[in-house]
């Protein structure tokens, strides 16, 4: 699938990831702060290859890929 149905899958409460990302189980998924966060709007997460949780930014590259899917 392509950026747009990814950004859209990820509002629906799943993960997503690219098939040509090279870390086994990466993922992204959007995180709405909790009461108690500092953050206080939604932001996206990566889950990288060594399963540390970091902000993520897009890159032209993941925006025009379409190896997008959604991952359990």
């Amino acid at each position: 699938m392509n950026f747009q149905d990814a950004l859209s899958n990820i509002k629906g409460g799943n993960k997503v990831a690219r098939t040509g990302w090279n870390g086994k189980d990466m993922f992204i998924r959007l995180q709405t702060p909790a009461s108690n966060s500092k953050m206080t709007l939604p932001y996206i997460f990566m889950r990288t290859a060594d399963q540390q949780l970091v902000p993520w930014l897009c890159s032209q590259t993941d925006m025009l890929a379409d190896d997008w899917e959604v991952v359990g």
